[in-house]
C-alpha cells in the first residue's frame, strides 16, 4: 500500500495476518525483509535485471513453494543469488501481496497446480526444485526446466485449496483463449456477489462499471488508509476486489486489471470469505464509481 504525505518514502507498508486480523503499520520498510527459500518457482511477466517484458505469458506475478505468493509488483522479487531487495520503481505506486501457507499435502496440490499453471502460462525466470520432489511435482519440474506443457482443453479453471489454518481459498485461473473480463463474467457471477474493484487505471483504459449481468462490478475511485492518508486508484497498481455488500464478505487478490486489454491476458485470483480480511479491505474503499454511462461515484461514510 502507498502512503502519501511529506514523511512517506514509498517503502512503508501495512499488513495483516492470522495473528493480527486488522491493519497494522509495520515498523520496518518493505526493502528490509530477508528472503530465504530452498525450493521455489518464481514468475513475473516483467522480471528483474532488465530482462524483457513478456507479452506472450500471463500477467501473473508470484511464487510457489510451501507458501503461495500472489502479488502485483513488476520486477520483483530479485534473483535469490542477488539477495533480497526492493526496486526503486516499487516506491511510486501502491501494490498488493497475499501470502498463503499450506500443509505438506496441499503443497503437493499447489505444486501439481497443473491446471492453474497451464491457465496462467507464467513467465518463470528462476526456480529450484529439490530432486526428492521431482517425481511428485512433475509438472512443476517440467516448467522449471523450461519445458512447455501441452495446453489444456479449458479456457478457465476453478480449484479449491485449504491453507495451513484450514481457510478455504478458491483459485480462479483463465487462459488467453478466454477474452472475457474475469471480474464481471466469472468471479462475480460464480460467487453471486457485487464487487468493488481496485486495479491499475493509470493508462485510462479501465472498463466501465458493469450492470448488465445479475451481479455487478464497480470501479473503486479513492482509497483511504486507517492513518488518514488517501490516494486515487490512478496511483495504485494493486489488483484486488471486495464484495459491495457487507454480508457477502468476499475478498479476492490477483494479477489482472479491470481493463479491456487485460481481459485478453491469462492470469487469475485467489478469493477468500473471511470476515477479518474482508473488513480490513472494505474499510479502505472511500469512493467508487456508481455505474455507466454517467460514472457518478458513491462516497463511503
Amino acid at each position: 500500500m502507498r502512503r502519501d504525505g511529506d514523511a512517506g518514502s514509498g517503502l512503508e507498508y501495512m499488513f495483516m495476518d492470522s495473528v493480527t486480523p486488522a491493519w497494522k503499520l509495520s515498523k520496518y520498510f518493505i526493502n528490509m525483509t530477508a528472503c530465504n527459500t530452498t525450493a521455489f518457482v518464481i514468475y513475473n511477466d516483467e522480471p528483474p535485471n532488465k530482462m524483457n517484458y513478456s507479452w506472450t505469458h500471463g500477467h501473473s506475478k508470484g511464487s510457489n513453494n510451501a507458501e503461495l505468493v500472489i502479488h502485483s509488483i513488476p520486477k520483483f522479487p530479485p534473483f535469490p543469488k542477488d539477495g533480497y531487495g526492493y526496486l526503486p520503481t516499487g516506491k511510486t505506486y501502491g501494490q498488493s501481496v497475499i501470502c498463503l501457507t499450506f500443509q505438506y499435502d496441499q503443497f503437493l496440490e499447489i505444486g501439481n497446480y497443473n491446471k492453474q499453471l497451464l491457465c496462467y502460462n507464467p513467465n518463470i525466470y528462476t526456480c529450484s526444485i529439490a530432486e526428492i520432489f521431482h517425481a511428485r511435482l512433475f509438472n512443476l519440474q517440467l516448467l522449471c526446466s523450461g519445458s512447455k506443457l501441452p495446453p489444456g482443453p479449458w479456457k478457465q479453471h476453478l480449484t479449491e485449496l485449504y491453507s495451513a489454518q484450514e481457510q478455504t481459498v478458491l483459485s480462479f485461473a483463465k487462459t488467453r483463449k478466454d477474452h472475457e473480463d474475469i471480474y464481471v463474467t466469472w468471479m462475480a457471477q460464480k460467487l453471486q456477489t457485487d464487487f468493488l474493484v481496485e486495479s491499475w487505471q493509470h493508462m485510462g483504459h479501465a472498463l466501465f462499471s458493469n450492470c448488465s449481468l445479475p451481479y455487478h462490478v464497480y470501479n473503486i475511485k479513492l482509497i483511504q488508509t486507517p492513518w488518514n492518508s488517501s490516494f486515487s486508484s490512478y496511483h495504485d497498481n494493486a489488483k484486488w476486489c471486495v464484495s459491495q455488500h457487507l454480508q457477502d464478505q468476499w475478498t479476492c487478490f490477483g494479477d489482472l486489471n479491470h481493463t479491456a486489454e487485460q481481459a485478453k491476458k491469462s492470469g487469475g485470483f485467489l478469493c477468500i470469505q473471511n470476515q477479518y480480511i474482508y473488513k480490513a479491505f472494505r474499510s479502505l474503499v472511500l469512493r467508487y464509481y456508481d455505474g455507466h454511462p454517467s460514472q457518478a461515484y458513491t462516497e463511503i461514510t
